[in-house]
């Protein structure tokens, strides 16, 4: 776990705890989705928004809170890579995922 990832018994920017990481993200109400975002290094577009981006060494990516999945769009050396990744997921397996690049 690094020094920016939650686990189930920390505290939300908003004050709130995270569900545990094995927890579906259909469990997480939004605005502890949003903290957990921003835990990873995501920045959201602009208030209200549902696009947030995240900045890596090697790739950077466009998540986007949809209303049936997550969708991630990577881009890395002039290529896009797409995936979806449905709220039934639990929270580590998709960090996991996310941060594992394209």
């Amino acid at each position: 776990m690094n020094d920016q990832e939650f686990d189930g018994t920390a505290e939300g920017l908003g004050g709130h705890s995270l569900p545990e990481r094995d927890t579906p993200l259909y469990n997480h109400p939004l605005p502890l989705l949003e903290d957990w975002l921003r835990s990873m290094g995501g920045r959201q577009r602009g208030p209200h928004s549902c696009q947030w981006d995240l900045h890596q060494p090697q790739w950077s990516a466009l998540l986007e809170l949809e209303v049936e999945e997550l969708k991630v769009s990577w881009s890395q050396d002039g290529r896009q890579s797409v995936r979806h990744f449905p709220y039934g997921l639990s929270r580590a397996d998709v960090e996991a995922a996310i941060l594992a690049g394209p």
